[in-house]
This record gives structure tokens, C-alpha cells and sequence, in this order.
């Protein structure tokens, strides 16, 4: 469900996320609080920082058949941290970029999202990440928790979402195909761990909008560039 495209953009005044007991995500970060409905109970949803890292280490490591699958390999020592602490891609603008991690009632980390805000374009964000823990694949969690997503970037001012899948992962393509979005472009001979892989690069509108209107708005995601 993960393609590294960015991540690390310049900070803004912290920000935290946290669901209450009426399974609400409640983020602040100097303007007025958003709240962002969820459609599950029983999780909460941090905003993770470097103290968090060790713990997103241990969350990777206990779930390895993303990485597996994807990279050929388990995750990295060095992969939590650069989830986490990695910079953008130089010349790639952006807002900030978001680290959540859903924790449950045993304060056990169990999915992790990485958006970026206004990447490349004001109103266009990108899910670099949204993993969660292989025990909860097939109980409806991964998608409550992402419409929960959703709707948070909505509110926060989101157009477009935008992400990459790796062609072949068919478990991450019916997920974000039944999700709506649609693919833009491929990005092939791309080196991911030991693999070289195709990505499929995809976009959906959170307001009006056709795929055409997203292509005209992000040149890079054009076939011809």
C-alpha cells in the first residue's frame, strides 16, 4: 500500500491526533481544531516523532510481509527512523508532512499513515505510507481507519489524494481500487530493497474532478514526463 515518493517537509507548530470515546480524530496545529469522524472504536491516533521511532521499529519487525513483498527483504534498522525523520526530495515542496500512528487500547501501535500536505501542488497530499498490522487485514479496521483519514485531509483543505502501489501487490491494488482512485501513470525500473519494481502512481479527487483536471494541475505525473 506504500510507494517512498516523500516525506519531511518543514515543521509547523506540533499537532496531535487523537480520537475520543465518540471515535472522533481531533488534530490542531495552530489554526482552528479539526475533527475527523472515525467509523471504528476502540483506537486512538497519535501524531508519532522521533521518540516514537523504537516502537515503529518494533511495529515493522513484527509485520514484515509488506516489506517482504514489496522489497524482498524485512524492513531496514534505519527504516522507522527515515519514516519518520527523512527529508523531502530535493525541490519537492510541500506543507508538512504527518506521521500518525493508531494505537489500541493496550496502547499497542497497530497501523501507521505518513501524508504529506500540499505536495508539489497547493491542495494535492500524498499517503506515503498506510500499513497496518497484518493481525487486522480482513476485519474492516484498514479501511475505517483510512475513510477516518479521508476525511481529516479533507477538512485540513485537501483536492487530491495521491499515492503509489507497486504493480503485482494485489492485495494493496483492490484496496485502493475499491477505494476510487485510478491510476495516472506508471514509474518503471524503480530499485525498492532488492526488487526493481513498477509503480503505479494514483490520484483521487476529494472534491469534483476528473482525471484530466489532476494531470493539468501535476505535470510530473503526466506519461510524458
Amino acid at each position: 500500500m506504500r510507494a517512498r515518493a516523500a516525506s519531511g517537509p518543514p515543521s509547523r507548530p506540533r499537532s496531535t491526533v487523537a480520537s475520543d470515546d465518540g471515535h472522533r480524530i481531533r488534530e490542531a496545529h495552530g489554526r482552528a481544531s479539526v475533527d475527523v469522524a472515525v467509523e471504528i472504536g476502540g483506537y486512538r491516533a497519535v501524531e508519532l516523532s522521533a521518540a516514537d521511532v523504537p516502537r515503529l521499529k518494533a511495529m515493522f519487525e513484527s509485520n514484515p510481509e509488506y516489506f517482504l513483498a514489496v522489497n524482498g527483504q524485512p524492513a531496514l534498522p534505519t527504516e522507522a527512523d527515515e519514516e519518520v525523520q527523512g527529508p523531502v526530495p530535493a525541490g519537492w515542496s510541500c506543507t508538512k508532512k504527518w506521521v500518525i500512528g493508531f494505537v489500541d487500547a493496550s496502547h499497542a501501535l497497530i497501523a501507521v499513515a505518513n501524508v504529506v500536505s500540499d505536495l508539489l501542488v497547493v491542495g494535492v497530499w500524498h499517503i506515503g505510507l498506510y500499513l497496518v498490522a497484518t493481525k487486522l487485514h480482513g476485519t474492516g479496521v484498514a479501511h475505517a481507519l483510512y475513510r477516518g483519514l479521508e476525511a481529516w485531509t479533507r477538512r485540513e483543505g485537501a483536492r487530491w489524494l495521491r499515492l503509489g502501489v507497486v504493480a503485482g501487490n494485489a492485495r494493496a491494488e483492490r484496496f485502493w481500487s475499491g477505494l476510487s482512485y485510478v491510476e495516472v501513470r506508471e514509474r518503471r525500473d524503480m530499485e525498492m530493497g532488492l526488487k526493481i519494481r513498477t509503480v503505479r502512481v494514483l490520484a483521487k479527487p476529494i472534491a469534483d474532478g476528473t482525471r484530466d483536471d489532476y494531470l493539468a494541475l501535476v505535470p510530473r505525473d503526466r506519461a510524458d514526463n
